[in-house]
């Protein structure tokens, strides 16, 4: 059964706050390959990798039905700065 973006915005929402979450179904509407940004407070102080493994676990059983799944996650500073490079 696909995973609409619904499903994992609630999981998310319910797992950690959010300032920011941006996801993309990139699979055309089947929901197989999502993409997502997400910027949280609660990634202050942790790595790359603990805040990867953190989504991975909150996002387990929808991540298990989809084909591919990236992410970026920020803490509100870095997001800003993320933004202000983007735009240069």
């Amino acid at each position: 059964m696909p995973i609409n973006t619904e499903e994992l915005e609630m999981a998310i929402r319910h797992a950690l706050p959010v300032s920011h979450l941006y996801i993309e179904d990139e699979s055309n509407g089947c929901g197989e390959n999502y993409s997502i940004v997400l910027v949280s407070e609660s990634f202050e102080g942790k790595s790359t990798l603990a805040r990867h493994r953190w989504i991975n676990e909150v996002l387990k059983s929808e991540i298990a039905q989809m084909h591919a799944f990236t992410q970026k996650t920020f803490t509100p500073k870095q997001y800003e700065t993320y933004l202000a490079n983007q735009n240069k």
